[in-house]
């Protein structure tokens, strides 16, 4: 007699699935709960054949072909990580696994594979991480009248509507797919931020020297170059010393990053930190004064939660931001709005915030309790589990008979293979 567990096949295609802290979490839920996963994911380290913090979640990672901006490579990274995943899905398949399939976007290519495993009763989730289409237009790829921009809004469509269920990341993301024609049952608000545990207790802050800090994803359409720029500005309002802007993270725009850096001269109040894993976040957060969150009022920053605001809020780091739709219902009273996101607005932002500690203490308070309430990441498994527990019988071990033939009884067993 074996046993085998439900299964379910995460698919990640911008990231590593060692660095897509909401791809982690989730898994670790599912877990958790019963449920054995794997996770099929761009190539990072190479090391890896399971999740970083996981009994045994599977890595099947492929390598990534190229990434950039514009028409012509969206098109190229499109294909070639359709045809990744294709190709590991059916493997999964073949060796008796992917009862299930979540699908976390961008891109929204993968609606063909949703309907072969619909056909085959088997349920199809989409995470919805990004707006494709918002994205192309931020990178500089097309606008809302180009054929290529109307193209995405088609393939969102088609995700949207193939689907099984929807976890939309926050509620504009919710009535997005709403407007789309999902239908509100199959869509649940699942959004992004860490689980308490991941949070150490609070540290004293030395308010001598302060420092800002920027956390996340170094790509064009996130901005960073406007928070090098604000501490630009900030070293004509205090000086050059007491402070520090320290960036944590990686992507394609840290040649540009640096470059900007060393051409202002701002290397002794300008730091990169690189890309930091789970406890090196927070002991960074924890030693932070204020944050800087430079996303400009884009149609597509609008509807998006940052996973770095709630990151911040967690900590307790009053948050400096742009006025955007979903930061403020993110952050609320724990974040100070500037108008247009101008490096000029963020610098007079943070030199009153630095130079009023009453009021930091109170956006800190106001952080934690949002945090705490509503933001943490144990809030939003209870919904992202009952997504699952409504699809599937749920992680009930699935029991092979023995089976006898004619000369002789033998018990079959089920093995798994680890790759």
């Amino acid at each position: 007699m074996a046993r085998r567990r439900t299964h379910i096949a995460i698919v990640v295609a911008n990231l590593p699935a060692e660095r897509d802290r909401r791809v982690i979490r989730e898994s670790l839920s599912l877990e958790a709960r019963g449920y054995e996963v794997t996770v099929i994911a761009p190539r990072g380290d190479r090391t890896l054949r399971t999740l970083p913090g996981s009994r045994n979640v599977r890595l099947r990672p492929y390598p990534l072909l190229l990434y950039g901006s514009g028409v012509v490579t969206f098109a190229v990274e499109f294909v070639w990580s359709f045809v990744c995943v294709a190709v590991r899905l059916a493997g999964e398949v073949a060796r008796g696994r992917a009862q299930a399939v979540q699908v976390c976007n961008p891109p929204d290519v993968y609606w063909p594979l949703a309907l072969v495993f619909r056909a085959l009763r088997r349920p199809w989730v989409f995470d919805h991480h990004d707006l494709c289409p918002e994205i192309l237009a931020t990178r500089g790829g097309g606008d809302a009248k180009g054929w290529a921009y109307r193209i995405l809004v088609l393939f969102e469509w088609l995700t949207l509507r193939t689907a099984t269920a929807v976890i939309a990341t926050n509620e504009s993301f919710r009535e997005n797919a709403l407007r789309r024609g999902v239908p509100p049952r199959k869509v649940t608000v699942v959004r992004n931020g860490p689980s308490a545990d991941e949070i150490g207790p609070a540290a004293p802050r030395a308010d001598e020297h302060h420092r800002i800090v920027y956390l996340g994803v170094l790509g064009p359409q996130d901005n960073v170059e406007g928070a090098v720029l604000a501490a630009d500005e900030l070293t004509r309002r205090r000086g050059r010393t007491g402070w520090r802007l320290t960036i944590a993270g990686d992507g394609e725009s840290m040649p540009a990053l640096t470059r900007l850096v060393a051409e202002r001269g701002l290397g002794d109040v300008v730091e990169f930190a690189g890309w930091l894993e789970g406890p090196q976040v927070d002991a960074l957060l924890r030693s932070a004064t204020v944050a800087i969150q430079p996303d400009l009022p884009t149609r597509m920053n609008d509807r998006s939660t940052m996973a770095k605001t709630v990151e911040y809020l967690g900590r307790g780091v009053p948050v400096v931001a742009a006025d955007l739709t979903e930061t403020r219902r993110t952050a609320g009273d724990a974040a100070v709005y500037v108008p247009t996101g101008d490096p000029a607005e963020f610098a007079a932002a943070l030199d009153a915030l630095l130079d009023d500690p009453a009021r930091r203490a109170a956006m800190r308070a106001c952080g934690r309790r949002r945090f705490a309430d509503v933001l943490a990441w144990e809030h939003q498994a209870r919904a992202y589990l009952d997504v699952w527990g409504r699809l599937l019988p749920g992680p009930v071990t699935v029991v092979r008979q023995r089976r006898q033939s004619i000369s002789k009884s033998s018990e079959i067993h089920s093995a798994r293979r680890r790759e």
